[in-house]
């Protein structure tokens, strides 16, 4: 089967599943702020989300353009991925960096289903981006870690079963550069909640199923630090580029997903005896959205294949996300205006989707940082922060 055959299989695959999961379904869980279980239990019984695992370890053995088709196709389909997608990417540091006897313990029961790994504890409440100024300690005690601190924005915490956490072990005084000094942790949320682990949900904007986390001195095992003490922050970064052109697919679907809604209706909204899609004052803002999205989704298959291949990517994973986010927000405004009143009634549900794409222009990563990164590593101008 040539690459192109494979990608069209899956897509109908993944298309196929979403079509079990209707808009209903979507608005239902938004309506009742719920979890898709259904959902993420049918993704993974397909396999889907164990793309990026190797076969060695039960997973599909994909690279990460394959695994970003996957996702565009759920949000494409009118779903949303990130109430599962962390399942699919955050496994990549234990992967790269966790010991054999970690992979193999942990590695194939997140392929099946078994335990679910989605959740990941870096950002908290005074840093923010500023990661490597966390305050989140980690301190040697014996044969365990003792964690102190929150962690803040933490999504799908009550819907997994281990977090990948970050935590200084060193004192920043101690470290010649900021960035070391931090390690990773791989946290079984089922013995940690109630034993020093306190999790409060909050609602926010869309339904996210957003945490706050506290640390009040919970035990860790020293046998679940992954890779060396102090290391964690290069870990964590190996891992973004993957993130970032995965989240850009995603922002592809929903980009998608709007032009289509927004053409439809405008061929059938009839306004002073014709269609309003024969207004250039409609066609030009879905088509300028079309072309918008049609452009970032060839920088996201760039950054694809630049990273299968093991080539570096910051820069174009980066970009990617960035033109993603920008397009999909394009088209949700595009949207909600060719709707005009109906554009914000809950059972047209792109005010849903609306939500939902919105959070892209900050999360995971804000597009002024992204800016940032392009300015300085990129254009060579001096580092502004």
């Amino acid at each position: 089967m040539s690459t192109s055959e494979l990608h069209g299989e899956l897509r109908r695959a993944v298309r196929e599943l979403c079509a079990r999961f209707p808009d209903e379904y979507w608005r239902g869980l938004d309506a009742e702020r719920s979890y898709p279980e259904a959902f993420v239990k049918a993704m993974t019984e397909a396999s889907f989300l164990s793309a990026l695992i190797p076969e060695e370890y039960g997973g599909l053995g994909f690279g990460v353009t394959e695994a970003s088709i996957i996702l565009e196709e759920v949000n494409r389909s009118g779903g949303n991925a990130g109430a599962c997608h962390a399942q699919m990417y955050t496994m990549g540091t234990l992967l790269r960096h966790g010991s054999e006897e970690q992979k193999q313990q942990y590695l194939p029961k997140i392929a099946s289903g078994e335990l679910r790994l989605q959740a990941f504890g870096v950002t908290e409440p005074n840093t923010g981006s500023d990661t490597t100024q966390l305050r989140t300690t980690a301190t040697r005690q014996g044969d365990h870690y003792r964690i102190r601190g929150q962690k803040v924005f933490i999504s799908r915490v009550e819907h997994s079963d281990l977090l990948l956490l970050l935590a200084r072990t060193t004192p920043r005084d101690q470290v010649k550069k900021r960035s070391e000094g931090l390690s990773v942790f791989l946290v079984d949320l089922r013995e940690a909640v109630g034993n020093g682990l306190t999790v409060n949900p909050f609602d926010t904007m869309m339904n996210h199923a957003t945490t706050a986390l506290f640390f009040d001195d919970l035990e860790v095992p020293a046998e679940n630090l992954i890779g060396e003490e102090g290391r964690g922050f290069r870990y964590i970064l190996d891992g973004m580029n993957a993130e970032r052109i995965l989240i850009a697919a995603e922002c592809i679907g929903d980009g998608d997903w709007f032009i289509e809604r927004a053409t439809n209706y405008a061929k059938s909204r009839v306004v002073f005896e014709r269609p309003i899609g024969q207004n250039q004052g409609i066609q030009f803002p879905i088509a300028r959205a079309h072309v918008n999205v049609r452009a970032a989704d060839l920088m996201r298959f760039r950054a694809a294949e630049l990273f299968d291949r093991g080539e570096p990517c910051g820069a174009e994973s980066n970009m990617a996300k960035l033109l993603a986010a920008d397009a999909s927000w394009e088209a949700a405004n595009v949207a909600i205006q060719t709707h005009g009143g109906y554009g914000f009634a809950v059972e047209y549900d792109v005010e849903r989707k609306f939500r939902e794409t919105r959070l892209y222009q900050v999360a995971p990563i804000s597009t002024n940082l992204i800016l940032s990164y392009v300015a300085e590593h990129v254009l060579g101008l001096p580092r502004s922060y």
